[in-house]
């Protein structure tokens, strides 16, 4: 018999923020029905590194065994990682990233982005080899710590159009995965998914 959740952590996607839908209607409900519950969106900075070194730090007294973390696209990546990191007990990923050293490497630049256009930062080239060393941190924590169907709860789309849904199923192997005939990269569907988000994060 599992405790419910008391902390809970949303990471959003590349290019995104705490303004994108998803985490929108998560943040709505947290405060409607669970104000008592620690809640923490924060705006993730492009660096991956700078990225996970705050998040650790802002969780790094939170109780792991009552924690959820659910990343959506990057932030997907990056929730799998912070779990092996932690033993954080509750994991949601929605459309995942699978190998963002790869994918994201045609982002190199100067970007936007989506919920403020006029905000403008630059994806490094360095960011490359940061999003590796995560890659080969999943890819050496997992076999130890593998996932597990009350651990972790995944949506996957295959409408996609951003990324591969057979990497995404693999990448969420051994947890609870809904696998999705059609849909979109942003999961536009998202309110006939959320009351099962947060049973299973007993919230």
């Amino acid at each position: 018999m599992t405790s419910p959740t008391t902390h809970l952590l949303y990471l959003h996607g590349f290019r995104s923020s705490p303004q994108s839908m998803k985490a929108q209607k998560v943040a709505a409900r947290m405060q409607a029905r669970h104000p008592k519950v620690v809640w923490w969106c924060p705006q993730l900075p492009p660096s991956p590194r700078e990225a996970m070194d705050m998040v650790v730090r802002g969780v790094q007294d939170w109780p792991r065994e009552t924690m959820g973390v659910v990343g959506s696209s990057l932030g997907g990546f990056y929730a799998r990682w912070l779990a092996l990191q932690t033993g954080c007990r509750r994991t949601v990923l929605l459309n995942p990233a699978v190998f963002p050293a790869r994918d994201l490497v045609k982002y190199i630049g100067e970007q936007t982005a989506w919920h403020d256009p006029q905000a403008r930062f630059v994806v490094d080239a360095a960011f490359m080899g940061e999003l590796q060393q995560q890659q080969d941190d999943i890819a050496r924590l997992a076999p130890l710590h593998p996932a597990s169907p009350e651990h972790q709860f995944a949506i996957v789309a295959k409408g996609d159009e951003v990324l591969d849904w057979r990497e995404m199923m693999a990448f969420c192997a051994g947890g609870t995965t809904r696998l999705l005939e059609g849909g979109d990269h942003a999961i536009s569907a998202f309110d006939d998914h959320i009351d099962d988000l947060f049973r299973f994060l007993d919230l």
